[in-house]
This record gives C-alpha cells, sequence and structure tokens, in this order.
C-alpha cells in the first residue's frame, strides 16, 4: 500500500512540473523526517512516538514574499499506554499503529528578502498555513468509521539556497484533524470495558518534522 501511495505521488509531481513550464518562481522538492501524534493514547507530545515520514512538493514563488505550495505526505504514526505515566491508560494497556496519506495546498510567508536576485538574502524563516484532506489506516480497528479527515496544516521553518539552484531547509508542522479515530478511539465505545474507552472531547492531531531539500528552475537565457 505505502509503494502504491509513494508511486501515485511522485507520478502526480512530475506530471504538475512537466505542465508548469521553466522560470525561477517554480520549485520542486520533497523531504525525509517523521511524524509524531496527540490523542487519546498520547495526551501529550512525546518525543519516543516519532514515526518515519516524508513528504514530496511543488512551490511557487511570489516576488511579494509569499509562497504556495502543494504537497503530499506519507508518514506512520504509533502510541502504547504502557508508556503513559497514569494508571488509567496503563489499566488500559493499548497500542495502535496508523499509516496516513495526506494531501494539502499551502501558503507560506518568508520574513527575509528571500528572492532570486544578487541582492537578495539566500535564507530566511518562514510561516506556512493551509487545508489538507488525509487518509488513514489504523491498526487495529475495531469499530466502523470514516477513515478520512479534513486538516488544517500549520507550522514554521527556515530554507537556505546553499547552491544555485539547490536549497536546504528544515521544517515543522502540526494539523489540526477533524477526526478522534487516528488511534481508533472517537466518540463512540468500541469496548463495553470501561478502560479501554477514550475522551470523545479530545480531537487527534499529528505532527511533521521533515529535512527538505528542492531545485528551483531557472529560464536559460540566450545571448
Amino acid at each position: 500500500m505505502f509503494h502504491r501511495i509513494l508511486r501515485n505521488s511522485i507520478v502526480l509531481v512530475s506530471l504538475l512540473t512537466a505542465t508548469l513550464g521553466f522560470g525561477q518562481q517554480w520549485e520542486v522538492g520533497g523531504s525525509l523526517g517523521a511524524a509524531n501524534y496527540t490523542g487519546d493514547v498520547s495526551p501529550q507530545f512525546e518525543l519516543r512516538n516519532f514515526r518515519p515520514g516524508g513528504d514530496l512538493f511543488v512551490r511557487y514563488n511570489l516576488k511579494s514574499g509569499f509562497s504556495f505550495r502543494a504537497q503530499v505526505l506519507g508518514a506512520g504514526l504509533a502510541a502504547a499506554d504502557r508508556n503513559a505515566d497514569n494508571e488509567f491508560q496503563q489499566l488500559r494497556d493499548w497500542s495502535f499503529r496508523t499509516f496516513l496519506a495526506e494531501g494539502s495546498l499551502l501558503t507560506e510567508f518568508n520574513f527575509l528578502d528571500y528572492k532570486e536576485s544578487r541582492k537578495a538574502l539566500n535564507w530566511t524563516p518562514y510561516v506556512f498555513g493551509g487545508v489538507g484532506y488525509t487518509l488513514f489506516w489504523p491498526n487495529p480497528k475495531t469499530a466502523s468509521y470514516s477513515n478520512s479527515s479534513l486538516v488544517l496544516p500549520f507550522g514554521l521553518g527556515v530554507k537556505y539556497q546553499f547552491k544555485r539552484p539547490w536549497s536546504v531547509g528544515l521544517e515543522f508542522g502540526a494539523r489540526k484533524t477533524f477526526t478522534d479515530y487516528l488511534d481508533n478511539y472517537g466518540e463512540e465505545e468500541i469496548s463495553l470495558d470501561k478502560y479501554a474507552n477514550g475522551n470523545p472531547a479530545l480531537k487527534d492531531m499529528y505532527y511533521y518534522l521533515g529535512i527538505r531539500l528542492s531545485y528551483t528552475f531557472y529560464k536559460i537565457v540566450c545571448p
């Protein structure tokens, strides 16, 4: 399943790149990193819950300092009650694993004069936000519920053009979801055992930290 999603994502980005044309506003790239989660099984952010992930993206850079980005992301999520500090979760003794695939449209704002010119800076911190849609496959799945959700990504990062046309960056983002089932716990009880059910008021979130590499297309000026 993961290989099929990755192959389709690469084809999508390749098709977008082929139809964009060339110019210094367009950029393609990807990242490798790790994803994390908060929800019923892990109410607090825990470093031990990081799992591998990666993304591919196409970015359009405006001269005003704004950028627009289309992105596909794939990552794993996992957590276990045995790592919790409270007795309730230890008695429940539940764990889960989830693979998710996300597509999103994002807007970035660069704080510094990050433009393609000799007088401009070649690095900048930035913030981003947007909208996306996520499909996820929890294991185990013990109830009938939707395996998809609208998500609102937001976060911050820094990018540096170390050698034209190549840039590298570091980005951390959170995803506000509208589902409580990333961890197989939700609004409906999944067990008659009171210890085996979660908090319906607590919606799940996930996070992604990635090291990014991108390539900017430049127009070739004929003499």
